[in-house]
């Protein structure tokens, strides 16, 4: 999508943190990070978000997550960590391109919010 912000830094067009990029996702360091590590784990597929996604988009939702745990192992966060996605503004959603957030690196208190 020419106007969607994740599109741009996957294409290259806006510059990122590049953490971890394969053939179905592209993860960077959030620009306003809320824990030591916050990296946003975007498909290379746009999809707007999660109650727009299909069931043939299971996979590449599924891959968002396996990479989170990859970058998780690398980071040494793996005693604790949190995968979100936003779903609509009222949760905080302000980039209209499915992502998962990548929390950790400090306690995370429950619940969040």
């Amino acid at each position: 999508m020419s106007d969607c912000l994740f599109c741009k830094i996957i294409a290259g067009e806006i510059p990122s943190k590049k953490v971890y990029e394969d053939d179905y996702v592209y993860a960077f360091d959030d620009i306003d990070p809320k824990a030591p590590t916050h990296v946003l784990i975007v498909p290379k597929k746009h999809i707007r978000g999660v109650k727009e996604a299909t069931e043939q988009d299971a996979e590449i939702i599924g891959r968002c997550h396996v990479a989170a745990a990859r970058i998780a192992r690398e980071r040494n966060i793996e005693n604790g960590y949190r995968t979100v996605s936003n779903v609509g503004p009222g949760a905080g959603q302000s980039v209209f391109h499915l992502h998962v957030h990548l929390l950790g690196g400090r306690p995370l208190n429950w619940p969040p919010g």
